[in-house]
C-alpha cells in the first residue's frame, strides 16, 4: 500500500530510525456501539468485542498494535480483533520485514505482559529481538523490570497523541479497507510531523502543537 511505503520512506530519513529500543502496546479502535451496527457491519468477522482497561468498559472493534521508537516514530503496526489474546500474534507479523530490522538495528522490544508465549519470543529472537516484559503470575522475575513503568508511560503517551490530536477514535471507517486507510492516515500524519520536526531541529520530535489547528 502506498501509505505504508511513504511512512517507511519518511521514517528511514529521521534520526530516530536507528534507535535500538522499541516499545509495543495496543489501543482500541472502536467501530460501532449499537447492536444493529454490529449485526449489519461489513467489519463483522474482523471486529469483535474486547475490553478497554483505561476506560473500564467493553467495546466492539479492533486493536491497533503499534511498535514505536522511544521518540514516538512508528516502526510496525497491525490491526487485529479486539481480544487481548491476539497481542502475542500480531506483532510478529508487524516485525517480519528483514529489511526493517537490518536498517534499524533493533535489539530490544519492550511490551506488557500480554505479549507472551514461547513461540512469540522465539520468533522475535530469530529476528534479533529480545523481548522485555513484566513477569506473569507464576513466572520468575524477568530482566529489565525497572524499565517497564516509565517506558509504558511513553507508549501510552504516543497512543494518546493518536487519539487526542489525530482523532483515532473518530476514524469514521465502515469497511475493512476504510478503517485500515484511516488508521494509516493518522500514522502517516504523526510520522510526517516527526520527520519535519527532526529536519528542523525541533526539541520535541513528536510535538504536533504547530500543526494542531
Amino acid at each position: 500500500m502506498l501509505i505504508k511505503g511513504v511512512i517507511r520512506a519518511l521514517s528511514i530519513e529521521t534520526n530516530l530510525w536507528t534507535d535500538d529500543v522499541w516499545v509495543v502496546d495496543s489501543t482500541p479502535v472502536e467501530c460501532g456501539r449499537s447492536k444493529e451496527t454490529v449485526r449489519r457491519s461489513e467489519l463483522a468477522g474482523w471486529a469483535e468485542y474486547g475490553y478497554c482497561a483505561s476506560h473500564a468498559r467493553y467495546f466492539w472493534g479492533l486493536r491497533l498494535h503499534l511498535v514505536c521508537t522511544l521518540g514516538g516514530l512508528p516502526i510496525g503496526f497491525a490491526l487485529v480483533g479486539a481480544k487481548p489474546t491476539n497481542a502475542r500474534h500480531c506483532s510478529t507479523s508487524s516485525l517480519s520485514t528483514p529489511a526493517l530490522l537490518v536498517n534499524a538495528q533493533v535489539r530490544r522490544l519492550i511490551g506488557d505482559k500480554n505479549y507472551f508465549s514461547k513461540e512469540f519470543e522465539a520468533s522475535l529472537a530469530d529476528q534479533g529481538l529480545q523481548l522485555l516484559r513484566p513477569a506473569r503470575k507464576g513466572e520468575a522475575e524477568r530482566p529489565g523490570a525497572g524499565l517497564f513503568k516509565p517506558l509504558r508511560q511513553t507508549i501510552e503517551s504516543i497512543n494518546q497523541t493518536l487519539k487526542g490530536q489525530l482523532d483515532l477514535e473518530r476514524h469514521g471507517g465502515r469497511t475493512p479497507d476504510g478503517v485500515a486507510v484511516r488508521v494509516l492516515q493518522r500514522l502517516l500524519a504523526m510520522t510526517a510531523a516527526i520527520w519535519h520536526n527532526d529536519k528542523t531541529g525541533a526539541p520535541i520530535r513528536r510535538s504536533l502543537t504547530d500543526y494542531d489547528h
